[in-house]
């Protein structure tokens, strides 16, 4: 680690610290109030969409206790492509204060939490299987099949727990200032995410040239199964493997971060990746069964870095 990430790891802790005041707010016909402080203690409780999130510091974390449900609009659910009905949740995040910066890219499968306490799961567990030994992780937000997205890129999982795989439109609205960048919550290694409502800042993946090389594929849910066919077309971007980082390409990092102002943030965006698949800094893992979604069976390709 150079001297200079060493004086932007300072400058970030200084700023968390600063920020550490207590701000709480009841907010009943109004989603939010844009002028709240969201890095200090909090509540969100919103009867109009059953809202409740707590926010508190408490030594070296940030502890957010909700109900994960949103603030703001939604679809309506179950809806076609989502059989599923939201209901209140009861978690807990432990998000680290004092975020420390690696420099090394790891996967999450939830990368982060929203300041009204939904989550954010940029991927999915859809796959397309093919008898000729390949598995496609398929993209949320993709004209293959019908994932019963809202306006908010959102859905409902089968326990009930609606959550995020872009950007969302309410939780923009809610979370509105006069700035360009809105404070929408807070990934697992504790740097802040945010929305940029001028695009200024772009992501650096493309989608690879090449094409796929698949037979006999399936998509199958509980509920319908239908052939893909693949051999030969073109990627565009259905599927995780379509898409490859290049460093450079745009502002951001493999994870959608950046340096503004002295401090590393995750922005969310309106392209691919959305919401960024991993952290660059410390954080606890989740422990899953398995490798990643998308990096699964023969064939499958990775995104590959240029």
């Amino acid at each position: 680690m150079n001297y200079k990430i060493i004086l932007m790891i300072s400058i970030s802790a200084i700023f968390y610290s600063c920020h550490a005041q207590k701000s709480n707010i009841n907010s009943e016909e109004k989603p939010t109030e844009t002028n709240t402080d969201y890095f200090g203690n909090y509540t969100l409780n919103n009867k109009t969409f059953g809202t409740k999130t707590s926010v508190v510091i408490d030594g070296d974390y940030r502890i957010i206790t909700t109900n994960a449900l949103p603030n703001h609009e939604t679809g309506e659910y179950p809806r076609k492509g989502n059989p599923n009905k939201i209901s209140a949740q009861n978690k807990t995040y432990k998000i680290p204060l004092k975020p420390i910066f690696t420099g090394i890219a790891k996967w999450a499968r939830e990368p982060g939490v929203a300041l009204n306490g939904v989550k954010f799961e940029p991927e999915t567990a859809e796959m397309v299987i093919c008898d000729s030994g390949e598995n496609f992780k398929v993209e949320a937000v993709q004209d293959l099949i019908d994932l019963g997205l809202d306006f908010n890129n959102a859905h409902v999982q089968p326990t009930g727990e609606y959550h995020y795989h872009g950007i969302a439109e309410g939780l923009v609205e809610a979370f509105d200032s006069s700035e360009d960048l809105v404070h929408l919550g807070f990934a697992k290694d504790g740097f802040p995410i945010y929305y940029s409502k001028s695009g200024i800042y772009k992501p650096s993946y493309q989608i690879i040239n090449g094409t796929y090389s698949a037979t006999d594929c399936t998509y199958s849910n509980p509920k319908t199964s239908i052939d893909v066919e693949l051999d030969g077309d073109e990627f565009d971007g259905t599927f995780v493997s379509d898409w490859e980082f290049v460093k450079g390409k745009g502002d951001l990092d493999e994870c959608n971060g950046i340096y503004l102002n002295g401090t590393y943030m995750y922005i969310i965006t309106d392209t691919y990746p959305y919401v960024g698949r991993c952290l660059m800094g410390e954080f606890e893992e989740e422990r899953h069964p398995g490798p990643p979604p998308g990096r699964e069976g023969r064939g499958q390709r990775p995104p590959r870095n240029r």
